[in-house]
């Protein structure tokens, strides 16, 4: 049986304030990201969804910044 690796996630924002980018650059760049990468939403009441990472995810994010920025 294969266990869930993730225990934490973060906010799209906290992750943003922690890399030191804006909220928009990493949105544009989720685009190009699927759940596989570490991109999960997770939803609440009315609708309510925001998107957060896991630890994959924020280093997937790294490399798009990276490559975004021609490093």
């Amino acid at each position: 049986m294969q266990r869930n690796k993730v225990y934490a996630v973060m906010t799209l924002a906290r992750v943003a304030q922690d890399l030191g980018e804006s909220e928009d650059l990493l949105d544009e760049l989720t685009d190009q990201m699927d759940t596989e990468d570490g991109l999960i939403w997770v939803y609440g009441t009315d609708d309510h969804h925001v998107m957060a990472f896991s630890d994959d995810g924020i280093e997937c994010l790294k490399e798009l910044i990276a490559n975004h920025r021609g490093e």
